[in-house]
């Protein structure tokens, strides 16, 4: 739909506008409650473009405090669809899948059906058929491949984790607003307060476990100082090409959280990346998903940075050392 007027901006845009946007010297912080407002005006399309494209660019280049990124997270959660913890199951992880991979082979899909086969429910979120991949390889194709097709409405998400133990759920599904602006950020394809935010929703209102990976090392210390202020339980790495998935040929720093407290689970690997002949030769969707079938199978190894990551996560989950993972 063609909108044929422009939204009247909240009465304290402008100022907020001027406050971020001052330079590196002269920009301040906003605090958490006008951060709130700030963000729910841009999530409910009430700022205007020039002044929405405005706030995302002073962003881009400030960086969000956590007081920000506390607000934020504050707007969306009243706008993102909620979800129930299937019942008598493993706690769920969260699988936010924004990047895709453009090296390596995307392998967040062979992660959420490793926790499938131990009984956790996964669900995974990302912007499957929402513009152009950029050239990468995304999560959902592998998944559709794999037979894990989007859901298509909250209903639909909530009914495959309940039965199938696994949903990919579109971020149009869960947060129309929130998959507005990053159509934004994809369309010039530049990083922007939205994309950290979709890495930090939690439709099952805390009771999820979130495995949220990062790109760059500013980003890790912005998202650290945020789970360690909301006492949040989660997992943080530098992930994949910014894919939520340890990378198999060198180990990152796997980070626990546990109501706001950190501590690292396995130690980032130094020195050259190993080179695993086991690995797909090609990285489309096809050839992942039939390597992935082959490791579900055991007919090659999966990496152990990845098993390490499934150990966490499995942690996370409060998966009992005695469950079964033949499934």
């Amino acid at each position: 739909m063609i909108r044929t007027t422009v939204p009247s901006p909240p009465a304290k845009l402008p100022a907020s506008i001027k406050e971020i946007g001052r330079g590196p010297d002269g920009r301040r912080t906003l605090d958490v409650d006008s951060a709130r407002v700030l963000f729910a005006a841009m999530l409910d399309d009430k700022v205007p473009p020039l002044e929405l494209n405005a706030l995302l660019l002073a962003y881009q280049i400030k960086g969000e405090t956590v007081a920000e990124l506390t607000g934020f997270v504050a707007a969306l959660g009243d706008r993102v669809a909620p979800l129930e913890p299937p019942a008598d199951r493993p706690r769920p992880v969260l699988l936010p899948t924004y990047n895709g991979a453009r090296r390596l082979p995307n392998l967040t899909a062979l992660l959420a059906l490793l926790l499938k086969r131990y009984g956790v429910p996964v669900l995974l979120h990302g912007t499957a058929g929402e513009g152009s991949d950029f050239g990468r390889v995304a999560t959902a194709a592998v998944l559709g491949e794999l037979g894990v097709e989007p859901a298509t409405s909250v209903i639909d998400a909530q009914h495959r984790l309940d039965n199938e133990g696994i949903a990919y759920a579109p971020i149009a599904v869960l947060a129309p607003g929130l998959a507005g602006l990053l159509a934004l950020r994809r369309r010039m394809d530049l990083r922007s307060s939205a994309h950290t935010l979709a890495k930090l929703i939690d439709p099952f209102r805390g009771a999820g476990f979130r495995v949220i990976s990062v790109s760059h090392p500013e980003y890790l210390a912005r998202v650290r100082d945020f789970l360690a202020a909301s006492r949040a339980d989660a997992l943080l790495l530098r992930g994949t090409e910014g894919e939520p998935f340890a990378n198999p040929r060198r180990q990152p720093q796997l980070e626990w959280f546990e109501a706001g407290v950190s501590s690292v689970l396995f130690e980032p690997q130094l020195g050259t990346p190993a080179t695993l002949s086991a690995l797909p030769a090609t990285i489309d969707a096809v050839s992942t998903a039939k390597w992935i079938t082959a490791a579900l199978a055991g007919e090659v190894p999966i990496p152990l940075p990845i098993l390490n990551q499934l150990a966490c996560c499995l942690h996370g989950a409060r998966v009992s050392r005695s469950a079964d993972a033949s499934t």
